[in-house]
């Protein structure tokens, strides 16, 4: 068990404190929140970052992996994209530009958006990135802090279901196995500071 695991309550509250302090010392921090599907990486982002937004009155910059993967077999492509796109610029006091993943037509770009689906970010505010593989070998050094969720299996599964209504379901194998081959590879879990039961 880690020696950092903390309970949903308990977590938010440290990584409020530990981000206020950063926020103060830092232009642009970054933290990262990976964990497996359905752990409540999206949930736990959120409510960050309205306590960062009530206490500091700025909003984070909020990512969300799901806008980077190349579809259903793209974890380890969205973590790529991540750093190559994102992380690496910001990192480097560069304007990070991005385009995010229409899932319906399969490719990047969103047609009834005037600008396609490009993001921008020029740094100078806390971002937060959440979702699977965003905590990487290479992520984790240009990141401050970064965080896993952890919850059982079960739980997940129906928490993944309940989301979107049971109309992914077919894919949670699917992606099931691409988490296996990440995690064991770039030992996410092991790179974070802060687990989070959930």
């Amino acid at each position: 068990m880690p020696r950092n695991l903390l309970s949903y309550e308990d977590a938010l509250i440290s990584v409020h404190s530990k981000l206020d302090v950063l926020i103060n010392t830092k232009n642009t921090s970054i933290v990262l929140i990976d964990g497996r599907a359905g752990s409540g990486k999206s949930r736990f982002a959120g409510q960050l970052a309205d306590l960062i937004f009530q206490s500091e009155k700025q909003l984070p910059k909020l990512i969300h992996m799901d806008d980077l993967y190349p579809g259903w077999h793209g974890l380890r492509a969205g973590s790529a994209y991540l750093n190559r796109s994102i992380l690496g610029p910001i990192s480097k006091g560069k304007q990070a530009n991005w385009q995010v993943w229409d899932w319906q037509l399969g490719e990047r770009g969103m047609a009834n958006e005037p600008a396609n689906g490009w993001r921008s970010f020029e740094g100078g505010n806390l971002v937060i990135v959440e979702g699977c593989g965003s905590v990487s070998l290479a992520s984790s050094e240009q990141a401050d802090l970064t965080i896993w969720m952890e919850s059982d299996s079960s739980q997940r599964k129906s928490r993944f279901s309940k989301r979107d209504q049971g109309q992914f379901d077919s894919y949670w194998d699917t992606w099931s196995i691409q988490e296996d081959e990440f995690y064991g590879e770039e030992q996410s879990g092991k790179l974070c500071e802060i687990w989070v039961q959930n």
